[in-house]
């Protein structure tokens, strides 16, 4: 037996001591549960309402922690990258720009090169979420939204080496990746798209009205407007389908190319419709402010069938725009 830097006996059997390091970080993860509360819906929040990119910067086993925790986020939604303050202070703090939203890891939170990257954010006005182990830590101060760890014990025999702080931090960190996909509205399926190796990557994270074909771009036609007119729109805007509006601009309804072949089995001479005649007056719509990645899935998971275009709407149903897959995929 041997004693530890508080005096008391500990074992040198490994098997034991593991045990007990799995104990020690068990019951601080245990703990964390009661200690998550507003600051975490705050930094959820804040990192959601993002409009450009999410960066990480930590320093140590923070830091290692960071690059991850980055890849996971980016992974699943919320597109961010890993900066480190000694790179930053040396010309990389071009990374910040307007839009941004920044997540600093230390436990101390009062990490000197964390500090040092302030006036960057305070130029740009970029606000600041922080996971930290200090509630009255400079970091934790200067946050927007501080999620504080609490009194931590590291299961180092010494109590110096970070490892239970390490794994709290990882495990808040999983817990922001995962309360981020829920607020973005992805399902299991949609990691496929945000995987590194998927099609749509980061634009999944980006609103329909980013991408959509509006004004001039969206193809329009009145309810009155014949069918070779029709025909001509949806080729001239190239997205497979054009909208029908009524007089006040409210959508009535929709021609796709594929409406065509229906069209033209049904009738023996269709030149004499109208829009309004052969129009789908149900469309799948979508609003301009959700993100990409829904717009895809209900493209997919339509009841009747998968499309590949879908109707921008105002909440006055107005069409806005088309959002096509095509321009998902491209944009990834």
């Amino acid at each position: 037996m041997a004693g530890d830097a508080k005096g008391a006996a500990v074992s040198h059997d490994p098997l034991v001591r593991a045990r007990e390091v799995v104990r020690i970080e068990a019951e601080a993860v245990a703990a964390l549960e009661q200690r998550l509360g507003t600051s975490f819906t705050d930094a959820v929040r804040i990192i959601a309402e993002c409009r450009g990119k999410l960066v990480v910067a930590g320093v140590g086993k923070s830091g290692l922690l960071g690059q991850k925790l980055a890849a996971t986020l980016t992974s699943t939604g919320t597109p961010a990258v890993f900066l480190h303050p000694a790179d930053a202070l040396h010309g990389d703090a071009g990374l910040f720009t307007r839009g941004d939203v920044a997540l600093f890891l230390s436990k101390s939170g009062a990490t000197e090169e964390l500090l040092a990257l302030m006036p960057y954010l305070e130029r740009y006005g970029i606000p600041l979420v922080s996971i930290v182990a200090q509630s009255g830590s400079p970091l934790a101060a200067k946050s927007a939204a501080a999620i504080v760890l609490g009194p931590v014990t590291e299961a180092c025999p010494m109590d110096l080496t970070p490892t239970t702080s390490i794994t709290l931090t990882q495990v808040v960190g999983d817990c922001l990746a995962i309360a981020l996909m829920e607020q973005r509205g992805f399902k299991p399926e949609d990691f496929r798209f945000l995987h590194p190796g998927g099609v749509i990557g980061r634009s999944a994270a980006r609103r329909v009205s980013e991408l959509m074909h509006a004004e001039a771009a969206c193809p329009r036609v009145a309810l009155g407007t014949k069918l070779r007119d029709v025909m001509l729109e949806i080729m001239d805007k190239r997205l497979g389908i054009t909208t029908v509006t009524n007089a006040d601009g409210t959508l009535a309804g929709v021609v796709s190319d594929g409406d065509f072949k229906r069209i033209l089995l049904k009738h023996a001479d269709p030149w004499a419709l109208t829009a309004g005649d052969v129009m789908t007056r149900t469309p799948t719509t979508i609003p301009p402010d959700e993100l990409v990645a829904r717009a895809v899935r209900l493209m997919e998971d339509r009841p009747q069938g998968p499309i590949t275009a879908l109707v921008v709407l105002d909440e006055a149903g107005r069409a806005l725009g088309i959002l096509h897959l095509h321009d998902c995929l491209r944009a990834g």
